[in-house]
Order: C-alpha cells, then structure tokens, then sequence
C-alpha cells in the first residue's frame, strides 16, 4: 500500500497480487487506513466504491 500525497492517489496491492489505484483520496483517509484495525473494514467502510478505481497490475 503506498500514497502520493501530490496526486491523492492510493495504490492498494490485494492478496490476490492485483493492484488498484484510487483517486482522489484524501490524506486523511490514507491515515486513518494505515491506523485501523481492521484494515479490510475501514477499506470497505471508507475507500471501496468511493472513490474512482483503476487496475493497474494483476
């Protein structure tokens, strides 16, 4: 998992070994992912059919 704070996008690698990436996701939510516990939830809750995704990588 990785964030560019300069383009707000959040790049999430799954299990599965696909990678998506989100727009426009602001910092704060990247915070609060990286903090909560569980994670999966809190990407469920707060990023998953949010924001714009694109699949960069499977």
């Amino acid at each position: 998992m990785g964030y560019d704070d300069t383009t707000k996008t959040l790049e999430i690698e799954f299990q599965s070994g696909i990678v998506y990436q989100y727009s426009g996701v602001p910092a704060k939510v990247y915070t609060e992912l990286i903090r909560s516990d569980p994670i999966g939830k809190y990407f469920s809750d707060k990023v998953r059919n949010r924001f714009q995704a694109k699949q960069v990588a499977s």
